[in-house]
């Protein structure tokens, strides 16, 4: 009987806990996966992107690439091409954000001027890529919302899936799937479905590396369009962080000038 008794007396005083929606449960992960890549300030990087039609024939292209942790707003990156001639000097800057369209200018050397994309244009291929405008900002957690779908296992690692839909206008996205892996958070493949809810393309990160010992970074990328049979692979190479770069190496008044 006393034991009847104390059963009831913790129930009674025990809090009710209710159930983790799968809302939540997708915003928890998400944003441990944002918060285990915050600090690393600045990095600069190299990239070789290959573009490959139907048929397999290839191209490729040399680029660097910068990048700014913004705080309280979205990163600021830029994009240059270094081969081959005829990309030579284009250069692409952005600026993300959390809560407004985000801002991006691209300068082409044959036309020697800077053209500002249109938030309309997001859903538009980058530089002939299978990479889209949007595909290029960093990633902010207001700009999405999240539902947990399942656990799964991808190439032995075991991963949460997560629903995303796009919060802002334009995109060319009704939704993503998108798979993290338990271990790190970090993201492993990500499924695009169209506006039409059809898959369109699919992204894979592979051959992570970790810098000081805390961030993770993909070295290998492929985005497969899955209704064209085209795909971008990006191989990354020579990250360096904290270098000291400021907002002064990312202004729209310098993208003629880069080299």
């Amino acid at each position: 009987m006393r034991n009847w008794i104390l059963l009831l007396s913790l129930l009674m005083v025990m809090p009710l806990v209710q159930a983790e929606t799968a809302e939540e449960k997708g915003l928890a992960i998400i944003t441990e996966t944002d918060n285990r890549d915050k600090g690393w300030h600045d990095s600069s990087a190299d990239m070789l992107m290959t573009l490959r039609n139907r048929q397999g024939k290839e191209s490729i292209r040399e680029i660097r690439v910068k990048n700014l942790e913004v705080d309280g707003d979205g990163d600021k990156g830029l994009t240059v091409f270094n081969k081959p001639r005829d990309v030579k000097g284009t250069a692409f800057l952005t600026y993300s954000h959390a809560l407004i369209p985000d801002e991006q200018w691209l300068f082409l050397p044959a036309l020697k001027r800077v053209k500002r994309i249109s938030s309309s244009n997001k859903s538009g291929p980058f530089m002939g890529s299978e990479f889209a405008y949007e595909d290029i900002s960093s990633f902010e957690i207001p700009k999405y919302s999240y539902l947990y779908l399942r656990d799964d296992v991808l190439d032995g690692q075991d991963c949460f899936v997560l629903e995303t839909r796009p919060q802002y206008k334009h995109s060319g996205y009704t939704k993503s799937h998108v798979w993290i892996d338990k271990a790190e958070y970090r993201i492993q493949k990500i499924d695009f479905y169209d506006r039409k809810d059809s898959l369109l393309k699919i992204q894979h990160f592979s051959d992570y590396h970790q810098y000081l010992d805390q961030y993770w970074r993909a070295h290998t990328m492929t985005m497969e369009n899955q209704q064209t049979g085209k795909s971008t692979t990006l191989i990354w190479s020579n990250y360096t962080f904290q270098t000291g770069l400021t907002d002064k190496d990312f202004e729209k008044n310098d993208l003629k000038r880069q080299r």
